[in-house]
């Protein structure tokens, strides 16, 4: 079984994600609620269940959220913090180790319709 599992984590690359949230004055944002999704890759077979797909975290005190591992092809990072507006990206990942910096913007103004 351990063979197996190594063999499976083999056949498909995996990544390692480190990304770093700033504001537009280039400051980190910590706390931000980071969700990293993988959606499709290389491989059609399903991945075994020892493969985490989805990641929730929060960015630390330098804006940065480490994935310590996940599938290379196309990812999905979704970033909600407190007084900015929400981000979503898709990324294709094809490195072993890659870093995303991110610039979240002020939240929008609310226009009325009267």
């Amino acid at each position: 079984l351990l063979a197996a599992l190594a063999a499976s984590a083999l056949a498909h690359p995996m990544t390692k994600i480190n990304i770093v949230v700033k504001n537009q004055d280039g400051r980190p944002i910590d706390r931000a609620s980071v969700v990293v999704r993988f959606i499709q890759g290389h491989s059609v077979v399903k991945f075994g269940k020892a493969v985490r797909t989805t990641f929730e975290l929060r960015t630390n005190q330098d804006g940065e959220a480490r994935i310590p591992s996940i599938p290379q092809g196309k990812i999905l990072v979704q970033i909600i913090a407190k007084g900015f507006q929400t981000f979503g990206q898709t990324y294709d990942v094809t490195e072993e180790e890659k870093t995303l910096d991110i610039t979240l913007n002020p939240p929008q103004q609310q226009y009325s319709a009267h």
